[in-house]
């Protein structure tokens, strides 16, 4: 069985971050592994408090994985302090991480800022530049282009100028400031769109970090990165228009939408 790791902050209504990602990651047909970066009280309304582990304590949870069962791929979400940054770049680069999808949250989908300037700094120059795909929405694109992104030309010339300063891969995804749900894939000079469709469901909670896994998950069973966004955004997809509703704010998406089989079944069921 393949593996993958996500390097995230523990979501405690289960939507978003660690939850969301093993979630993602299992029903992806991974073996999923965590490093947690922060513990948060939330829920569907929003987020009541964050704990933040020690930097020591993360390089160890990401050392005792690797040491014992190596990932196949890597998946980073929010991490919000310079001092956990440099520790995720410098333990991944010690132990020569691969196939590594970095889903760079630094703006909220209202438009506040998720990290401050120093972080954002040192996430460009330590972790960026290791990553095999970035994964920004369009605010983060936006802010790692230093652009305004208004139009699909403006997100493919935003998609060129990240890709080319940090020599990676990007998926820029669509949303937000336009009113489509088509994602850009830059990669190697070249451009691919990946055409979707807006599924009238408020229930969005996690839908970062879900597609972000989905991909991490689909390169660690060796799939070349634009099958993996392809797959991955089928599974999103489908687990948005399962039309799970639950919470009294955004809530999240079904995970689990196409799970079947006797562990599955409800008391009462044949």
């Amino acid at each position: 069985m393949k593996t993958a790791l996500t390097i995230a902050g523990s979501d405690s209504s289960g939507g978003a971050g660690i939850q969301a990602d093993i979630k993602t990651m299992t029903m992806n047909g991974v073996y999923a592994m965590s490093a947690i970066t922060a513990l948060t009280a939330q829920n569907t309304l929003g987020v009541t408090g964050i704990f933040e582990v020690p930097p020591q304590f993360l390089a160890q949870q990401i050392d005792a994985v690797f040491q014992d069962i190596r990932p196949d791929a890597v998946k980073i979400g929010m991490v919000s302090s310079s001092s956990l940054i440099r520790t995720i770049a410098g333990r991944l680069r010690a132990h020569e991480a691969e196939n590594l999808v970095v889903d760079p949250v630094m703006v909220a989908t209202s438009g506040a800022r998720l990290m401050e300037a120093e972080a954002i700094s040192t996430l460009t120059r330590e972790l960026l530049p290791m990553a095999a795909l970035l994964t920004p929405n369009i605010p983060e694109a936006e802010v790692l282009s230093g652009q305004a992104i208004r139009s699909q030309a403006d997100m493919q010339a935003a998609a060129e100028k990240i890709s080319r300063a940090y020599g990676c891969a990007v998926l820029c995804k669509g949303g937000h400031s336009l009113s489509d749900a088509n994602d850009l894939l830059y990669i190697d000079g070249h451009c691919q769109w990946f055409r979707g469709r807006r599924i009238d469901n408020p229930n969005t909670h996690g839908t970062g970090c879900t597609l972000s896994s989905a991909i991490a998950a689909n390169l660690a069973k060796g799939f070349p990165l634009d099958q993996a966004v392809s797959r991955a955004k089928a599974y999103i997809s489908g687990a948005l228009e399962a039309m799970l509703d639950l919470g009294q704010g955004s809530g999240p998406m079904n995970h689990a939408f196409a799970l079947t089989g006797l562990f599955a079944q409800e008391a009462g069921e044949p």
